[in-house]
């Protein structure tokens, strides 16, 4: 199930956000014009995600990393091998699927 909605505080923004309800029952909410995607139990958890991810994505909140030496350290906090995004950048041209 899919369904187009635009939501925020400002419904006259135009913003597009794709909603679809994966076999599992969970919720993937895709934000159209950054392609900035998440996910939930429910709904209203999977657009309150996205909003979260696309104000990360424009900068909005959180903090900037801005050398390779911060980028690993997050990286490793995350659990993620920074060889291995390093390697997928090499092999794919630019960032892995999950970055």
């Amino acid at each position: 199930m899919s369904t187009d909605t635009s939501t925020n505080d400002d419904p006259q923004s135009g913003r597009t956000i794709t909603l679809t309800q994966a076999d599992d029952g969970w919720w993937v909410a895709r934000d159209e014009e950054t392609g900035v995607a998440s996910q939930g139990e429910k709904r209203q958890d999977a657009l309150d995600n996205l909003d979260e991810a696309v104000a990360l994505h424009k900068g909005e909140i959180g903090e900037s990393i801005d050398t390779r030496e911060q980028e690993e350290e997050v990286l490793e906090e995350l659990g993620i091998d920074p060889d291995e995004v390093a390697q997928g950048r090499d092999e794919h041209d630019g960032l892995p699927d999950f970055m």
